[in-house]
């Protein structure tokens, strides 16, 4: 920057005038060519043509020069994002580099009404919340919120709004992850080898939780945390049944091995909200399982991470977004990929 602003006065004035265009032509973003926009500084024209020229938006001349730290990448501008900006610029000058990044993260990823907001919760609450890593998922999720005519659109249970806190936001995009894990792991077909059969015992029915649909419509009824069971359920580790009386859930049963035991057992069993069961109910049970061979069931478990995610699934699920930012990222690949779901 010092370099560049000695090769004329009115290149130097930018320093004071606007400190992001000066660093925006002495550090280009890729692909942009400053010799017009330098051209225009020292021909005097007007500091709004010259920003346009280089591709900065003018709200930045409300930042501290400590905010530019790395190559100005494309942001929003436009009227109404400037005043919404400009109530959440961060006050401590050594904060802004990372506001900044956020931002024109958040804008890139999404859409510039989530890095207003992004810019907000940055601002009330940056040393806990706003982490970096989460931003992929939160930003794929907000820009999804947007987008009713999507397969990953009709998987959220509750959409991003400006007047969402972080830690709220946080929680509904984990929970969106964690219905596509679902997905992406059991595919559209139903699990064909549940090991036991379904059966009546003492007034209960076992019921298999045999397909994405079963599973959810369980895990909405009990309020537990089934859906996060997809990487269990296919490599093959697991398996998970609903008990039921007289029509009515009353437990969510889980069969699966434990230590060095090679018979399934029952190793989770739980009421609505993961209540405790009766003993009665365990005796039920216990009764349903020992009525099985046992010793004749192959479990047959997969390596961990050696399963396969369900193709038609990634592609349906990702490819509007791929079309509207004309790019497929390397963070979201078109081929499935656990690395990168494990990433978001």
């Amino acid at each position: 920057m010092r370099a560049l602003a000695m090769r004329h006065a009115r290149i130097a004035d930018l320093a004071k005038s606007l400190p992001a265009l000066l660093f925006a032509l002495a550090v280009p973003q890729p692909g942009l060519d400053p010799a017009r926009a330098l051209a225009r500084v020292i021909d005097g024209r007007p500091l709004a043509d010259v920003a346009a020229a280089a591709d900065v938006p003018m709200w930045l001349r409300r930042l501290p020069p400590e905010a530019f730290v790395r190559p100005i990448t494309r942001l929003p501008d436009g009227e109404l994002f400037r005043r919404q900006i400009a109530n959440h610029f961060p006050r401590a000058p050594n904060l802004a580099p990372a506001w900044l990044q956020v931002v024109a993260e958040v804008a890139e990823l999404a859409h510039p009404q989530a890095a207003v907001w992004i810019a907000r919760e940055f601002v009330r609450d940056a040393q806990r919340q706003v982490i970096p890593a989460r931003l992929r998922l939160i930003s794929l999720w907000a820009w999804f919120s947007g987008q009713p005519a999507t397969f990953a659109h009709e998987l959220i249970t509750r959409r991003w709004t400006p007047d969402m806190r972080m830690g709220q936001a946080v929680g509904a995009a984990h929970d969106w992850r964690s219905v596509i894990a679902l997905h992406l792991n059991l595919g559209r077909q139903p699990i064909s080898d549940m090991w036991l059969e379904a059966g009546h015992v003492a007034g209960h029915d076992f019921v298999p939780l045999n397909s994405i649909a079963a599973i959810t419509e369980e895990a909405d009824a009990m309020k537990n945390c089934l859906r996060t069971y997809g990487y269990n359920l296919a490599h093959n580790r697991s398996r998970l049944w609903s008990v039921r009386r007289d029509g009515e859930r009353v437990a969510t049963l889980k069969l699966a091995r434990r230590f060095r035991d090679p018979l399934p057992m029952i190793v989770e069993f739980r009421g609505a909200g993961n209540a405790d069961v009766s003993r009665e109910l365990w005796w039920a049970a216990r009764q349903w399982l020992h009525m099985h061979d046992l010793s004749r069931i192959n479990m047959g478990e997969r390596e961990w991470g050696t399963a396969p995610l369900d193709r038609a699934i990634w592609l349906s699920l990702w490819r509007p977004y791929w079309l509207a930012k004309r790019r497929i990222p390397v963070w979201l690949p078109i081929a499935p990929s656990r690395a990168a779901l494990d990433a978001l």
